[in-house]
């Protein structure tokens, strides 16, 4: 039986731009398997979708309450949304 496939829209909030946030967030991605997307918003916050097996989501989300050495997350915004099928992961 495979593990269900999951869909996170997060928005991480902090001292987050500027810091490899995106880069260090497709890496985690690549290694767990999850496909989406990563993204620097205008109001210094980073979005991220984030789809993929359960567990390798939540890993990365962990990743991502994380954030690189330099990154300091103050709090993450996540929502559930419907999976989509996406494949690979891009950052813009």
């Amino acid at each position: 039986m495979t593990e269900a496939i999951i869909r996170r829209h997060l928005i991480m909030h902090g001292s987050v731009q500027g810091v490899f946030f995106r880069d260090s967030t497709r890496q985690a991605a690549e290694t767990h398997g999850v496909s989406g997307w990563v993204r620097n918003r205008p109001d210094g916050t980073v979005e991220a979708i984030l789809e993929g097996p359960a567990q390798a989501v939540q890993a990365v989300e962990q990743f991502c309450a994380q954030g690189p050495k330099q990154a300091q997350v103050q709090r993450i915004e996540a929502t559930d949304e419907d999976p989509e099928g996406i494949s690979g992961f891009s950052v813009s």
